[in-house]
């Protein structure tokens, strides 16, 4: 396995570990969370970077990347909604809040479904289709819109007035994700409609 493929391996390794930290009681846990789902985050640029850079592209890699993406992403998204006293912090705008935030990771969830089912697919056929530029883009801003919340998390607690500040810019950042999910979706399946006549 060569170094790109483990950074990938890295990343996914991580996970459990932002999860962890997550959920630990302590001030500045959010904070801690967020360092790591940043390294986690960064191993993204870093991996392709190293692969191109020295030719060290693999199927496994074009393959296993985005998955970690995907994963990375929905989990944190997922213990962010799921997590009572976080969701109190975050969605200050009662149960409306909640609902369009559920809706929106929802919606997160079901492309990404539908893009690693077609990515499976295509697999099956013999064929590696590896993230687009346009999912690429949409991975950065998701990435730096669960940074942004997770920087706020602590601040809305010991500094509210400048957590909230951060936490709107979060949300403009989130529902921006969404919007980029779904076009960057439907983009990657029309580029790739040929796989499903295979």
């Amino acid at each position: 396995m060569n170094l790109p493929n483990k950074l990938t391996l890295g990343r996914l390794i991580l996970i459990p570990v932002f999860v962890l930290f997550f959920y630990l009681d302590f001030t500045g846990h959010y904070l801690v969370s967020l360092g790591i789902f940043a390294v986690a985050a960064f191993t993204d640029f870093l991996d392709g970077y190293i692969a191109r850079k020295y030719n060290l592209v693999t199927d496994l890699g074009k393959f296993l990347d985005p998955i970690a993406d995907k994963v990375l992403v929905l989990v944190a998204l997922v213990v962010m909604l799921a997590d009572p006293k976080y969701t109190n912090l975050f969605f200050q705008h009662g149960s409306i809040g909640f609902i369009l935030g559920g809706i929106g990771v929802s919606i997160i969830i079901a492309r990404e479904m539908a893009v690693s089912s077609l990515r499976m697919l295509a697999a099956k056929n013999g064929t590696v289709l590896a993230a687009d530029k346009l999912g690429k883009i949409k991975t950065f801003f998701t990435d730096v819109t669960i940074i942004v919340l997770l920087f706020s998390g602590d601040f809305l607690t010991i500094a509210k007035d400048f957590g909230k500040v951060v936490n709107v810019i979060g949300l403009v950042c989130f529902g921006i994700s969404v919007l980029l999910t779904v076009v960057s979706g439907v983009s990657y399946l029309v580029k790739n409609k040929e796989v499903f006549k295979e």
